[in-house]
């Protein structure tokens, strides 16, 4: 698959399962999906930020709700493309992927959006409600903002993980219908949270599951801390799963009958036909929960806009690669970048 405009990737077979992508090569001590997980999220590396502009905005995208975001504009920032940045599941504009996609994007020319979910990123006081997978109207009311007040009319979505299932979302539902919107680089998205929750689920997941866990029930305090009548903290003792988690307090926070029905809906893989902007999909046959066989979906293999770059490893979000000449470790940082330098370029 080959999205119009975009350089064309090695894209996975299906019937070749010892094909690399774009010759990812993983170290040899890395070649398991947990450690490739974990280990790029503590590597040292510089903040690029430090000396990069920066400019706090809030975005309204619904009634008493604002989204935070961290702009780095360009010298003009109307002549420039934009990188618009979103996190996963517990992350923030502060995560180590989206402080380094910024650093990298502003170098190349790119204004950068790091943006939060709802509530993430220390703004808890800023919506009355919780953020959850299918939140896409939020995302689609910042680029008609920054298309309507900023005039900028060559937008990408770079997402992550859950922050990648909405992103799709958003692409799916829109269609055509907001031009300066280009395309989307997505990386590790659960487009099927059902499937992805039973995966987390797994004993091997543990680790990630209860740090989820742990990470969802601070922020339920936090939020009851600061409006207590509208949250009840009595159910957090309980709490063992995120499933639980999401049928007690994200499913009718979001308006949904109860957790099944939150699942199910909120997957971007009802709408995955409906892309109509470029879109590559980076994920990793190892993934601890990101189950690959999501991706052998009819509506993607028979979307033209859509190309799937599908790694034997990678973990989930970690693609560490072996050093290599001239770029960092982050081997789908550096795919992303020069995705989009290529498509910036040819307008």
């Amino acid at each position: 698959m080959n999205p119009e405009g975009f350089a064309r990737p090695a894209v996975f077979s299906y019937d070749n399962p010892m094909e690399e992508a774009i010759s990812f090569t993983a170290p040899l001590w890395l070649r398991n999906g947990h450690s490739m997980t974990v280990v790029p999220k503590f590597w040292p590396r510089g903040n690029g930020l430090n000396r990069l502009p920066v400019e706090r905005r809030l975005f309204t995208v619904a009634l008493h709700t604002q989204i935070l975001g961290y702009c780095h504009w360009q010298h003009n920032r109307m002549k420039a493309p934009t990188m618009l940045l979103l996190h996963g599941l517990e992350g923030s504009s502060e995560s180590h992927y989206m402080v380094g996609l910024a650093a990298k994007g502003w170098n190349a020319g790119f204004n950068v959006l790091r943006l939060n979910q709802r509530t993430c990123g220390g703004s808890e006081a800023l919506s009355a409600t919780l953020y959850n997978s299918g939140l896409s109207d939020d995302f689609r009311a910042i680029v008609q903002e920054l298309t309507v007040i900023d005039r900028l009319d060559r937008l990408w979505f770079v997402a992550y993980s859950m922050g990648g299932n909405v992103a799709l979302k958003m692409a799916g539902e829109i269609g055509t219908a907001l031009p300066s919107l280009r395309g989307l680089m997505v990386v590790s998205p659960n487009i099927d949270p059902t499937q992805c929750v039973q995966a987390l689920e797994r004993p091997s997941n543990r680790l990630y599951h209860d740090h989820f866990v742990k990470g969802l029930k601070a922020r339920i305090l936090r939020k009851a801390a600061l409006c207590p009548d509208r949250w009840d903290t009595t159910a957090l003792a309980q709490i063992r799963t995120i499933r639980a988690f999401d049928d007690i307090y994200t499913a009718p926070d979001g308006g949904y009958r109860d957790v099944v029905d939150y699942y199910n809906r909120s997957g971007a893989r009802h709408v995955m036909g409906e892309i109509r902007v470029p879109t590559v999909i980076f994920t990793a046959q190892d993934d601890p929960f990101i189950p690959a066989s999501m991706f052998e979906a009819s509506a993607i293999k028979s979307n033209p806009n859509i190309a799937l770059v599908m790694t034997r490893y990678g973990g989930h979000c970690g693609f560490f690669q072996k050093r290599r000449p001239g770029e960092d470790r982050f081997w789908v940082e550096n795919r992303i970048m020069e995705q989009l330098s290529i498509r910036s370029r040819r307008g």
